[in-house]
């Protein structure tokens, strides 16, 4: 424990006293010398917003311009030892971020919470997803401070209008903020949405160990990955499918060329798999329609829908895998992972038309499996709640079938299995890697047999 001395605590509160500053005090007094000093340099406006733009973004040589001013400005005054809100890191840190930066919301952007997927301003309020729950903050943000902080944001995009009740903008390390104002929320309501995506470099057996996915599973992923499956990852929000869909994908094969679509810059693939010739396209909606044909032309081996949303997308993957793609991975947000193909079908029918059913078969005919995600009531907790074999039966009833091969059990939370790998899915993976096919027949019959024992 550091030492605590009595006599330099005295003479630390006397000096503060005598200063006669608060921390409130400093901030406007701060906040005037920038002020006069921009308005005497009107010639370089522009230059100065973009300086502040880029300092929030959270470019460093924007930042440091800032900080180091004030902490010049600091000693020069003699304030060192003015008390600053503990969520602060330094009293220099502390201005900043009060009169320019992310007020009270800076927090979240400490290593303390590097592993906090999302925040919230509502109001006056600021909340944390702390340990799988959203907890309301001490810090607090007022109303003039909150359109301050709004508008510094909307300087990352300067093509969108003040006036609108919606904006979406990024920061530089990919943070997604969403802002609802105006006629879209109740007076004073003003709502900031923050979301990162953490995508830790998992390993299938990490995810064992976590209780996420099913004791001794990994050996059978590793090998279903091998046999070029066309799969399914689906779930709520926040219940790791795209966890999983990076942990899939971290154990393709990296000679192979591929294709990551993705309507946000969530997955780093080239950081999860440096080297690898993966191309990532940001592309949704018209954006994405637009570049189909090149897509279909394209001569990747795979290709990753990371989230497929609407029927542009799911049309998309249906399209590319009809053609013979193997090894397709798309994340869909779904609560019933065997109302899929008719849920996937409705979005493509209501942006082109067509028949539900027609689709849905379409789509049954294009994936393999199904993975579903769910998040517990501990949402700290997620859990794989199934696997689902998917296919379209051209013999016998010509219809869709979805056969469950893995299921969760909530009461003594975990797995049962079924060997229930068809004919046709073992053939399939025999076509890509024979190795793979009698691997996963062989892993099949010792996760069941070991399921039967317990």
């Amino acid at each position: 424990m550091e030492k605590f001395y009595l006599d330099d605590y005295l003479k630390q509160m006397q000096r503060r006293e005598q200063s006669g500053e608060t921390f409130e005090s400093l901030c406007k007094k701060m906040e005037a010398v920038f002020r006069k000093e921009w308005e005497g340099d009107k010639e370089n406006t522009s230059e100065v917003l973009e300086r502040q733009k880029r300092a929030i973004i959270g470019y460093e040589k924007e930042s440091n311009y800032f900080l180091n001013k004030i902490e010049q400005l600091i000693r020069e005054w003699n304030v060192e030892d003015v008390m600053f809100p503990y969520w602060y890191r330094s009293l220099g840190e502390g201005i900043f971020h009060e009169v320019w930066g992310m007020a009270g919301m800076a927090e979240w952007f400490y290593e303390s919470y590097s592993t906090s997927s999302s925040a919230k301003i509502i109001g006056d309020n600021i909340y944390f997803l702390k340990e799988g729950k959203m907890v309301c903050m001490p810090q607090k943000i007022g109303k003039e401070r909150r359109e301050q902080l709004i508008r510094a944001l909307l300087m990352l995009t300067p093509e969108e209008r003040l006036d609108r009740d919606f904006h979406e903008v990024y920061l530089l390390d990919g943070t997604r903020i969403t802002v609802f104002r105006n006629r879209m929320v109740k007076k004073d309501r003003e709502s900031i949405i923050f979301r990162r995506y953490i995508i830790p470099s998992y390993t299938f057996e990490e995810q064992e160990r976590r209780g996420t996915v099913p004791p001794e599973s990994s050996d059978l992923f590793r090998a279903m990955v091998a046999a070029g499956y066309n799969v399914v990852i689906s779930g709520a929000v926040r219940s790791s499918k795209t966890t999983f869909l990076s942990t899939w994908q971290s154990y393709e094969d990296r000679s192979l060329e591929g294709v990551m679509i993705e309507t946000d810059a969530e997955i780093p693939l080239h950081t999860l798999m440096p080297g690898a010739p993966i191309i990532q396209i940001l592309a949704d909606g018209p954006k994405l329609e637009s570049i189909i044909k090149n897509l279909l032309r394209s001569d990747a081996d795979y290709f990753i829908m990371a989230e497929a949303r609407d029927g542009v997308a799911l049309d998309t993957a249906v399209k590319l895998a009809s053609k013979g793609t193997r090894r397709m991975k798309i994340t869909f947000h779904s609560r019933e992972p065997c109302n899929f193909p008719y849920d996937a079908a409705a979005e493509i029918v209501k942006v082109y038309g067509g028949d539900l059913d027609y689709n849905a078969r379409r789509i049954a005919d294009s994936f393999d499996y199904i993975f579903h995600f769910i998040q517990l009531r501990d949402k700290r907790k997620k859990r794989l709640k199934g696997i689902y074999e998917l296919s379209y039966d051209r013999g016998e009833t010509w219809g869709i079938r979805i056969t469950p091969i893995c299921e969760y059990d909530f009461d003594s939370d975990s797995w049962h299995w079924k060997n229930c790998i068809s004919r046709e899915k073992l053939e399939v993976a025999k076509e890509e890697d024979a190795a793979a096919c009698e691997q996963i027949a062989l892993l099949m019959e010792q996760l069941l047999k070991e399921d039967q024992e317990v």
